[in-house]
């Protein structure tokens, strides 16, 4: 199963990488998409999340040559 996930704004930097190709056929979820990318890091609060530009709660099951998006929350006044 090959992955393709993407990082912006400050998540990008917070992570180190802008996108990267997963192969891992034990990822199921959009939870263990960002697991497995981040080394177990604790996903932010309030993170927006797309697969194939769809907006999907983190719970969403992944398939593959989906691509996994993940934004910063977005503020604004």
């Amino acid at each position: 199963m090959t992955i393709r996930v993407k990082f912006f704004a400050s998540l990008r930097e917070q992570v180190g990488i802008s996108e990267q190709d997963l192969e891992n056929d034990g990822v199921g979820t959009v939870d263990d998409v960002w697991l497995a990318v981040t080394d177990n890091q604790v996903m932010p609060a309030n993170v927006l999340i797309a697969i194939n530009m769809e907006y999907v709660e983190a719970g969403t099951t992944v398939t593959d040559g989906d691509e996994v998006a993940f934004f910063p929350p977005v503020t604004g006044g």
